[in-house]
């Protein structure tokens, strides 16, 4: 049964590799943050809060700022 016990421990270490591997493809925090970070292109004029779509960006500024005129990119959407 030695070669039980060999299994074994190639097996954990194999998987701790492949464990290594996957951590190193990108699949971090930090990765997700940038990626999330690129996908926000509107920004408010007024607060600067940024959005991912016109839409939310024209719901944002009709929720968040009712009293200042809707800007013109977004008198269309």
């Amino acid at each position: 049964m030695a070669r039980g016990h060999q299994k074994l421990q190639s097996q954990a270490k194999a998987q701790e590799k492949m464990a290594k591997q996957k951590k190193q493809q990108g699949h971090n925090a930090n990765e997700q943050k940038k990626a999330a970070q690129k996908a926000l292109v509107h920004v408010c004029s007024v607060c600067k809060a940024q959005m991912p779509d016109p839409k939310t960006y024209k719901q944002h500024f009709e929720n968040k700022h009712p009293k200042s005129d809707l800007p013109d990119d977004l008198k269309d959407v």
